[in-house]
């Protein structure tokens, strides 16, 4: 070489790494011919770590701080170059910074959905979506397994490897805890707290440390939905007899803002109430005769027309003043209804 190429050759003084932005995860220090000089200075900034590279193996790894890079600084990198105890030459490695900030609100969720055997629905198909954070602590590891010798690597590189880890051990574990889907969606929390775990051990396998798992949500297909939310209307109605009161109770300020009021509401409320008694009273004197009845005789014919007596006059009449008793309605209501049942009778 002569002096003029000597004198044109580039040293690098300085290692050093400015984030210009975020989702860097690994950047590799520009060599090209350059090398680095005997005394040159390595700058870490906090949320960094800085890995030396020779020949394909990690040689030393770096924390925050700032280093002299000379023979006691680099010893392993001395030892695999063989140089002399003076280290007097300049040197080249590969050099690779890494972030260590904790990447926040990455979001998971199942493209397809999930099968898993319930105890409750039999075979189900669910879906779940939510948000983790984790951050880097071994660039040694993620070198190796991840980022390899790529000049950048990025968050959203590592984004989809990440998500089917994801959901391949929330899916194993989903098929093995036996958990039913109403616990699953009822303890979110929970179950965030119990895939967290499990994923833990795959995350350090890649150098890196699962700081927080959230599930958002948990669901089914539509129309499985739709009958899950069938049955627990079926279970909230409870009593009939009461579920009919109440429904009565709801209609009555329902009824008083639509044309014609509680007026016109009257003859509808005998008539639905009459019928609901009717067949609770049906149902009591069937029963009343099968307990009376002797063995082998046959039970009591059911009344022809139950409807003809709900159209009675009288006993619309009968069912007006057991409203207006109850003070479901009031006085002025039943005197306008009881004038129609009324009119109507007298033709």
């Amino acid at each position: 070489m002569g002096l003029g190429d000597f004198i044109k050759k580039q040293f690098i003084d300085i290692l050093q790494w400015n984030e210009d932005g975020d989702g860097v995860l690994a950047w590799r220090f520009p060599m090209q011919d350059m090398e680095i000089q005997n005394g040159g200075s390595l700058t870490v900034r906090e949320s960094q770590m800085a890995v030396f590279v020779n020949e394909g193996k990690v040689a030393d790894v770096f924390g925050a701080g700032t280093y002299k890079l000379t023979t006691q600084t680099l010893p392993v990198l001395t030892y695999l170059k063989n140089w002399d105890k003076l280290f007097q030459s300049p040197f080249k490695s590969d050099v690779y910074f890494f972030s260590t900030r904790l990447q926040m609100g990455r979001k998971w969720g199942t493209q397809q959905p999930v099968t898993i055997r319930d105890k409750d629905f039999g075979m189900v198909r669910l879906r779940a979506f939510g948000i983790y954070s984790y951050k880097l602590v071994d660039p040694k590891k993620f070198f190796t397994e991840i980022s390899g010798t790529r000049e950048t690597y990025t968050v959203e590189d590592l984004e989809q490897q990440l998500r089917n880890l994801v959901i391949a051990t929330m899916t194993g574990l989903l098929g093995s805890s036996e958990v039913p889907f109403l616990d699953m969606a009822a303890n979110q929390m929970l179950l965030g707290e119990k895939l967290k775990e499990a994923m833990l051990p795959v995350f350090d396998r890649y150098g890196l440390l699962l700081d927080n798992f959230a599930v958002e949500n948990v669901s089914l297909p539509e129309e499985l939905q739709k009958a899950i939310d069938t049955r627990i209307s079926m279970g909230m109605m409870g009593d009939m007899n009461k579920y009919t009161q109440y429904q009565m109770a709801n209609s009555i300020p329902l009824a008083a803002q639509n044309e014609g009021g509680l007026a016109g509401l009257g003859a509808g409320l005998a008539a639905g109430l009459g019928v609901g008694q009717m067949m609770a009273g049906s149902m009591g004197q069937a029963i009343n005769g099968l307990n009376a009845a002797p063995a082998g005789a046959a039970a009591p014919a059911a009344p022809a027309a139950p409807a003809a007596a709900a159209d009675d006059p009288t006993a619309k009449l009968a069912k007006l003043k057991g409203l207006l008793d109850q003070g479901l309605i009031t006085q002025a209501d039943y005197d306008t209804a009881k004038a129609e049942v009324i009119k109507k009778m007298l033709g």
